[in-house]
Parts: C-alpha cells; sequence; structure tokens
C-alpha cells in the first residue's frame, strides 16, 4: 500500500514511522527544506499529559477579559474583520461551560494518555537522543487565590489517574532550587509527575531518519496546494510541481489544513494561534529550570532542555501572521528573569514564533473522513507533541486497516458535521 502523508512536523513524522513499521511504502511531502520547521521548531519543551486541557474552560471569558489590562498577558487579540475568527471565537466561547469542558478534556485525555505510553514503547524500540527529562511540571501559583482555584483541576486530574502533588513555597523550591532566588513572587504549586520534557524538533529530525531507515520518502520544497478528487474517493494531491498519487493519503497539515481540506468540501474550525518562544543558553546550571514550570499567572513555559532553556507562550490572535517583531518576546523574556533571574543568559536569547492549530474544543481531529482513502491528523493546539506518538500510532492503525487501540469517538472531522 503507497500512502502519502502531507506535512513533516512531528505529526506528519510519527504518522509516517507508524506507516511504514506497519510495511506502507509512504511518501512523505512538506514546503520547508526538512522536518519540523514550523510549529514543531521551537515550541515549549512539553510533553504534558497531566496538564492535557482544553482553552475552552469555565471562567475563561473573564480571565480573557482581565488579561487585556495586564502588561506581560497572555492573550492578545486583534480586532481584526475576518468572519472565520470570529466564527471560530463564538465557537470556543460556546465552549466555555462545565458540561462542555468534562467532554473535550476526557476527549483530550484519551489521547494524551495513549500517546505517553506509545512514546514510551517507541522509544524502547528506537532509542533517540532529543534532551528528553522525566522530572514533571511544576505549575506556581503567584496567589492563594490560583491555589485554591487549582482544586477543581486535581479533581479532574485524580478522575484521569494523572499523578500529581500539591506543593507549599518550600516544596516547589524542592521540585526546582533555582526557585530559591524568588521564594516571595510565589505561594505554592501543583506538580505534574506524569510529565516529561524534550525538543521537539530534534526528536522530529531523529525520527525522520529512522523512517527513512525503514525507507520512507521525504520530498522537501514542495507546496502542497488541494486534493483531486474522482467519483468521491481521493486521486491524488496537487502540488507546485505536479500530481502525486497513491492509495491513501494522511493530511498533517497542522493550521494549513483547513486551506487543503477545502479544496474537497471538508471545512474544519481549525484557526492558527500565534505563539512565541526564546531559546537562551543555561549560565548557571543551579539557577536554572531543572525540568518544567509553568507561570499560572502569565502562562508561559519555561523547559530545561539539556544546556538551553525554551521560554514559550503567550496566544496572539491574528491570522496566518508569522511576523517576529523586535518587541514580541517580551513577555517571554519578563517571565524567565522573573523566576530564574541567573539561570540564563538572556543577551543571546533567540526568539521564534509559530502558529498553533487550534481547534475550538480544544480536541486533536484524527481518523477518517468521509473520503475512504483520507484520514486526518491535525488540530492538536498546543499539545500537538503530547499527542503526536499516540495519534500517530491511531491514524496509522486506522490507514492500515487495523483496529486502532484508542476510540476516535468525538475526535474525527464528523463532529463538526464534515
Amino acid at each position: 500500500m503507497k500512502v502519502i502523508v502531507l506535512g513533516a512536523g512531528v505529526i506528519g513524522v510519527t504518522t509516517a514511522w507508524y506507516l511504514a513499521r506497519q510495511g506502507a511504502e509512504v511518501l512523505v511531502l512538506d514546503r520547508q527544506s526538512g522536518p519540523g520547521m514550523e510549529t514543531s521548531f521551537a515550541n515549549a519543551g512539553e510533553l504534558s499529559y497531566g496538564m492535557t486541557s482544553p482553552w475552552a474552560a469555565p471562567g475563561v471569558p473573564k480571565k480573557a477579559v482581565q488579561w487585556l489590562f495586564m502588561r506581560h498577558r497572555p492573550l492578545f487579540i486583534w480586532p481584526m474583520i475576518s468572519p472565520r475568527m470570529w466564527a471560530w471565537g463564538l465557537r470556543m466561547l460556546m465552549n466555555c461551560n462545565p458540561e462542555a469542558y468534562r467532554r473535550n478534556k476526557s476527549r483530550m485525555v484519551r489521547v494524551s494518555n495513549y500517546s505517553r505510553d506509545a512514546l514510551t514503547d517507541l522509544m524502547a524500540e528506537v532509542p533517540l537522543d532529543f534532551d528528553q527529562r522525566e522530572q514533571g511540571t511544576l505549575q506556581v501559583f503567584r496567589t492563594e487565590k490560583q491555589v485554591k482555584a487549582s482544586k477543581a483541576d486535581q479533581e479532574v486530574l485524580a478522575e484521569f489517574d494523572s499523578p500529581f502533588e500539591v506543593l507549599d513555597r518550600d516544596g516547589c523550591i524542592a521540585a526546582e532550587p533555582g526557585l530559591a532566588h524568588v521564594s516571595e513572587k510565589f505561594v505554592g504549586g501543583l506538580r505534574l509527575l506524569a510529565d516529561r520534557t524534550g525538543d521537539c524538533r530534534m526528536f522530529t529530525l531523529a525520527l525522520a531518519e529512522k523512517a527513512r531507515e525503514l525507507g520512507v520518502t521525504f520530498r522537501y520544497g514542495v507546496t502542497i496546494q488541494s486534493f483531486a478528487v474522482e467519483a468521491d474517493r481521493i486521486v491524488g494531491v496537487e502540488t507546485d510541481t505536479g500530481r502525486e498519487t497513491a492509495d491513501r493519503y494522511v493530511c498533517c497539515l497542522g493550521p494549513y489544513a483547513p486551506i487543503v481540506l477545502r479544496s474537497v468540501g471538508i471545512r474544519l474550525p481549525i484557526y492558527p494561534i500565534k505563539g512565541y518562544s526564546i531559546t537562551l543558553p543555561v549560565k548557571d546550571p543551579e539557577a536554572a529550570p531543572q525540568s518544567t514550570l509553568m507561570d499560572e499567572t502569565h502562562k508561559v513555559a519555561i523547559t530545561r532542555l539539556g544546556d538551553r532553556i525554551r521560554v514559550a507562550g503567550q496566544a496572539e490572535i491574528i491570522g496566518y501572521n508569522r511576523k517576529l517583531g523586535s518587541s514580541a518576546t517580551d513577555t517571554v523574556r519578563y517571565v524567565v528573569n522573573d523566576l530564574f533571574p541567573k539561570g540564563g543568559d538572556l543577551a543571546r536569547a533567540e526568539g521564534w514564533t509559530g502558529l498553533r492549530p487550534m481547534t475550538p474544543d480544544g480536541t486533536p481531529v484524527i481518523g477518517p473522513t468521509r473520503y475512504d482513502n483520507l484520514y486526518l491528523n491535525t488540530g492538536h493546539g498546543t499539545l500537538g507533541w503530547t499527542m503526536s506518538a499516540g495519534s500517530g500510532r491511531a491514524v496509522a492503525d486506522a490507514v492500515m486497516g487495523r483496529d486502532p487501540e484508542i476510540s476516535f469517538d468525538g475526535l474525527t472531522a464528523e463532529r463538526f458535521g464534515q
């Protein structure tokens, strides 16, 4: 069976590897010059199994208004005249209630827990070096109000058997000794013990090489334009270098998936949410983070990746804009300097921006479509790295005619009427 995978980010590469492992002839197409060059390039570095939650949650609309008045705010909405943007935002608001939150989170946890186990199996089979650590995530609270609000999250974590610890100030410092320099700036934290950290791009590059050894062909510098359809079946992919054909097709194009899928009448409410990161060298290993720390106030993650620190966050709703302005990374710079002032060399920080493929309910879109030879693996939002191994394995099983080990119920495009 020949399969074309569209996209060479972490989602596309994991999908291709699992397909090749099952004997498929795989071709991966991507417009960039190599794997992991867009959303996977410099993300937060978190494998966030314990923090798998939709952005659409009770209380978020009120918080969004409050964030508008913060100097270093987590969210910025550009007032564009874009019906697609405002329609997506309205659908997100409709999911900001307890019933929808619980439903969406349960679907997301189903994928992330499976992905946690799938990645463990993958690493046992194919040793990869990607600056991985298994020391959990520390969610830091600057106020007692945040501590009290976290009890709802603790209940959900307990329900889904995700191990955690509630820590006071001293407990936070024991987990992250570098915080001892700024102990007056936080009151406690929630430590998520199942979480891992690692460089997503390093992983994608390493797994792409293993996929090549299994026979996967990667073709870069190819712009995907549309699908070709005949008699309710995909018969090819139109690109700027001509048509490519296969028996089956998997769309792993992240925020660009809706653009290509419109050519076959599949309209997905996936919107590009812009995020920012900086990567800086460690200056003092003892004063730097040891794993991942999430600042609850600013929604910024600070992650140790070997001899580097990755700081990522912010949500900017501005469409398909990938410009990195001169002050764009001010918030992430502020947070790392505020919490780990002696840990890294900010003067040598490198900035980056990428687009997260967000659905209004937070849940990815994976599985079959109404075309019997077209499958989707997209819409993972901020959790593509977290969910990559699980969604890649499950989709590959479906493509190859096997029963996936997790249910696609509530995950396919059908939930959007597609």
